[in-house]
């Protein structure tokens, strides 16, 4: 019960080798300590090297404890022994984004959970999405658990930081296609013309996007469904399927 409740509390715990490794490549946050297991020195000896070996590199020291000080310090049942203790990362305002030629960007407001938004960055990274633009309330604060549900991707895509209305004019100033989720004046997203460079705005289930900012978008779409259904998808799902039917729509 502990650990459910925590599930959205700050965490600047990354719990597990993926997350450590992605918070190692991805190089947006400084790691202070790693706890490992004392008793699987020998059992994890690999993984072991090579983060003492990162550590000589990056400066960061590797404390051996036993298992419960680590749980203590947990939310989830999948760290394996290990954990870091990392510092905030510094998200840059979007003014600090060069965008490229054939960029893809995303921007994903709304999600009531950290896990979900994990896992919808998980879903875009695999996608192919070049960056994630966040409103300054996000579950960035939550990184640990957001870096565990999206499997490192998290820590791996450049983010940057901006409202809605601000984030439209950044894009469409460098001719890049704005599109928005979204039901009324509303095409199928597998009618749209969704060739890059473009611009992907999901809101979440709850406020969805504002009237101002669906006014900005070149096109608005939306996910037709394969049955009479009332309700709708959740912002992750939504972001998921839009982001892949824009790398369909894209593939070479």
């Amino acid at each position: 019960m502990k650990k459910e409740a925590s599930r959205q509390e700050d965490s600047l715990v990354f719990e597990g080798m993926t997350s450590i490794s992605a918070v190692i490549n991805g190089g947006y946050r400084k790691i202070e300590k790693v706890l490992f297991d004392k008793e699987k020195n020998d059992k994890r000896s690999r993984q072991l090297s090579w983060l003492k070996a990162k550590s000589r590199e990056m400066g960061f020291e590797i404390e051996f404890c036993d298992i419960e000080s680590i749980e203590a310090l947990t939310t989830g049942n999948s760290h394996g022994g290990v954990i870091a203790i990392c510092s905030d990362r510094e998200i840059p305002a979007l003014s600090a984004l060069s965008p490229k030629e054939d960029g893809f960007y995303v921007m994903i407001d709304g999600i009531e959970d950290p896990y979900n938004f994990g896992y919808a960055i998980r879903t875009l990274y695999a996608a192919g999405v070049d960056a994630i633009i966040l409103t300054p309330r996000n579950w960035m604060s939550a990184a640990g658990v957001v870096c565990r549900s999206s499997a490192g991707a998290s820590e791996l895509l450049p983010i940057y930081i901006s409202d809605g209305e601000e984030a439209s004019a950044f894009f469409k100033a460098h001719n890049i296609k704005v599109v928005c989720a979204g039901i009324r004046d509303s095409v199928s997203a597998f009618d749209a013309d969704l060739s890059k460079p473009v611009f992907l705005i999901v809101g979440g289930e709850k406020r969805g996007i504002s009237a101002k900012v669906l006014s900005t978008a070149d096109t608005v779409v939306r996910l037709d469904y394969g049955r009479e259904f009332n309700g709708s998808l959740s912002a992750a799902s939504c972001a998921s399927v839009l982001a892949y039917e824009i790398f369909r729509q894209n593939r070479k």
